[in-house]
Order: structure tokens, then C-alpha cells, then sequence
């Protein structure tokens, strides 16, 4: 399958949404010309005229940065158990962010509680559950924090 370039996805999903270019163009703010030559394939889009389009279209922003190759492409969602993240993995996080985590898990798992009592198929969660789930929510914490570090960053700056 040949992957889609952004200006046949925006025009596709204009015409879903049976909008003209220079009604696309109104809502967004961008000009018709600039439209029609980004949905020809002449013009790339920067990430400003993109999130002006994303909100004018009421799609995903994240996803046209992706499709016009501004962010990388989250393998890890893919169903293959192999590219998932691995509670083992080496995150580059800095104490910072260590430090974010910390706060944000605890207001999470204070909220947990003061929330009518952690519960499970009505049944109150044990120690040892309690203590399962606080870990689960700092993985993904971490995963969140790891993935939005990669995400913003510009392309040159990656890591390879």
C-alpha cells in the first residue's frame, strides 16, 4: 500500500466533510491558493498551517503531523506484543521529569483514594493491588513523558 501524502489526506477528508477549499480556507485562516497547492502536492505545510487546517477540519493534529512526517510514527501501538514498551526499557528521562512523575502519581493515586475508595469490581483493593496499580500508573506515566519528549522534539535533534 502506498502511504498517503498529507495534501491527498486533507483534500479527502475536506471532501468527507463536503467542504469547498475556500470554505476550508475561511475557517482555517489559511488562503485558498495556499490550500490548493498543498492538497496538489506543491507546497508541504508547515506545523502552524497544520494546526490551523487540524482545528478547521476538527481532526487530529498529532495525526497530520505525522502523515506530513513531522512526528515519527508510534510503533509501539502497533498488536505485535514485540514492539510494545517494556517495563525494563532505559528511559532518557531527566531528574526533572523524575521529579514531574513523582508529583503527578501522587496527585493520581491521592485522587484514587479520596474517590469513593479504590475499587474493583466492587471489591476493595488490597495492599498488595494497590501497590500493582501505582506502579502500572508511573510505567505509563514515564511512557507519556518519554513519547512527548520524542514527539516535540525537531526531527535534526532525534537521537538516532
Amino acid at each position: 500500500m502506498i502511504p498517503l501524502k498529507i495534501g491527498e489526506y486533507i483534500r479527502k477528508i475536506r471532501e468527507k466533510k463536503e467542504l469547498s477549499i475556500n470554505q476550508l480556507a475561511l475557517y482555517s485562516k489559511v488562503s485558498a491558493a495556499h490550500i490548493s497547492r498543498i492538497e496538489r502536492g506543491l507546497r508541504e505545510p508547515s506545523p502552524e498551517i497544520l494546526k490551523k487546517i487540524s482545528e478547521a477540519l476538527r481532526v487530529s493534529y498529532e495525526e497530520l503531523m505525522r502523515i506530513a512526517g513531522y512526528l515519527e510514527t508510534d510503533e509501539w501501538i502497533d498488536i505485535n506484543p514485540n514492539t510494545k514498551p517494556n517495563i525494563n526499557d532505559k528511559l532518557e528521562l531527566t531528574p526533572k521529569d523524575e521529579k514531574d512523575i513523582a508529583k503527578d502519581l501522587e496527585k493520581i493515586m491521592n485522587d484514587l483514594e479520596h474517590s469513593e475508595g479504590l475499587m474493583f469490581y466492587n471489591e476493595p483493593l488490597t495492599d498488595e493491588d494497590k501497590k500493582l496499580l501505582r506502579e502500572a500508573i508511573e510505567f505509563g506515566l514515564r511512557i507519556v513523558k518519554q513519547r512527548n519528549k520524542e514527539k516535540y522534539t525537531p526531527k535534526k535533534y532525534r537521537k538516532k
